[in-house]
């Protein structure tokens, strides 16, 4: 494997209200707090809200690239939380399913992005419309947020099985958000690990963090910054442990076939 090569993993979930868009914003901070290069990718097109819990403004977004032909580094913003994000546009309904032509596009342009980076977190939209499964195809690794609701639980289960029946997709990382506890944390995974053991075949799954609940949460949310810059909190304790897993991750012993970001280096990666 080319040491140059980014890490690029999905924050993905099979429905909204799990936080997942929260988790991708402090795995992103917890990640840059570890000297790592790291970029945000909003990919929620339609429905964009990591520059929001940012505080920030852009002048650009995803849909300038699009329909203005706006490069990604003019695009790009650096926060002050020590990582990029690539904003998407919210409200905009010619976003919420990519033409073939714009996916070819955006790959296109994330391949001539280069910042030497470390980790590339691709914060996808909820459920299982195209965009949702274009972006957990084009990445090497999908974290997958739920929570102990039992409609997370069918609603996650629904994502693998579309993945994996429809494109072959195997391996899943898992991180249980909202928990009052570890051990129900765990009794999540197994939950969904029995699921998919009894119905699907050849799915790796690996329990990645337990978030639990923590009112320091909501406070930092309200604030617009990353709750684990509070680094003494019980929900920025379990993200930082997930994050530093995150960073002992193997990569994949061989990609899956379908089209990646930064496809060209890895065809020809050392």
């Amino acid at each position: 494997m080319n040491n140059n090569l980014p890490v690029v993993l999905s924050v993905t979930s099979g429905k909204g209200g799990v936080g997942k868009t929260n988790m991708a914003v402090n795995l992103a901070y917890s990640l840059a707090a570890m000297d790592k290069k790291v970029l945000l990718l909003d990919a929620d097109l339609g429905l964009a809200n990591v520059d929001v819990l940012l505080g920030l403004t852009p002048k650009y977004n995803i849909f300038h690239l699009f329909e203005s032909g706006i490069s990604l580094e003019k695009i790009l913003v650096e926060t002050e939380f020590g990582f990029s994000i690539l904003p998407a546009s919210s409200g905009a309904t010619d976003m919420l399913s990519l033409s073939t032509g714009q996916k070819l596009e955006l790959l296109e342009a994330m391949d001539h992005l280069d910042r030497s980076l470390d980790f590339l977190i691709v914060d996808t939209g909820a459920g299982i419309n195209d965009n949702v499964l274009y972006f957990n195809l084009a990445v090497q690794e999908r974290l997958l947020i739920m929570t102990p609701e039992p409609t997370s639980l069918t609603d996650a289960y629904a994502l693998i099985k579309v993945l994996n029946g429809n494109h072959g997709v195997n391996r899943f990382r898992v991180l249980v958000n909202m928990c009052r506890s570890p051990e129900e944390g765990r009794e999540v995974f197994k939950k969904l690990y029995a699921a998919c053991d009894h119905f699907l075949e050849g799915i790796s799954l690996d329990l990645t963090g337990i978030v639990p609940l923590d009112a320091e949460i909501k406070k930092a949310v309200s604030r617009q910054i990353p709750f684990s810059a509070k680094k003494s909190t019980p929900a920025a304790a379990a993200l930082n442990d997930c994050a530093q897993k995150i960073l002992n991750w193997k990569p994949a012993g061989q990609l899956d076939g379908n089209i990646k970001f930064f496809w060209k280096k890895l065809l020809f990666q050392e």
